[in-house]
């Protein structure tokens, strides 16, 4: 077997992700190129991959019934999105008080 890069799908498990890679092979009959995914689990020993990260696999042996694959390095992490947060006034008044008359 020989090293695979793709895209991690799944970090629910520990020190376990699912990566999914594609590939193309030209199809004889369509004459066309067709795409098809293959996850394979992988072990993350540190669980440093999060979902969307592009990973690079080196095979091993068998670790468990379905994982044969070690994550050897992460090559783009996913951009997470943060929401923005409010920022805290102090001493303001609020607007539900009554006006000065």
């Amino acid at each position: 077997m020989k090293q695979v890069v793709g895209m991690v799908v799944s970090n629910k498990m520990q020190k376990s992700v699912v990566v999914a890679v594609d590939r193309l092979f030209h199809h004889k009959v369509y004459n066309r190129y067709i795409k098809r995914t293959s996850k394979f689990m992988a072990h993350d020993e540190h669980n440093q991959c999060n979902i969307g990260d592009r990973v690079r696999l080196d095979p091993s042996r068998p670790l468990s019934k379905r994982k044969h694959w070690i994550v050897a390095e992460i090559l783009k992490k996913a951009r997470i999105y943060t929401p923005p947060t409010a920022p805290v006034y102090e001493n303001v008044p609020s607007s539900t008080e009554a006006p000065p008359s």
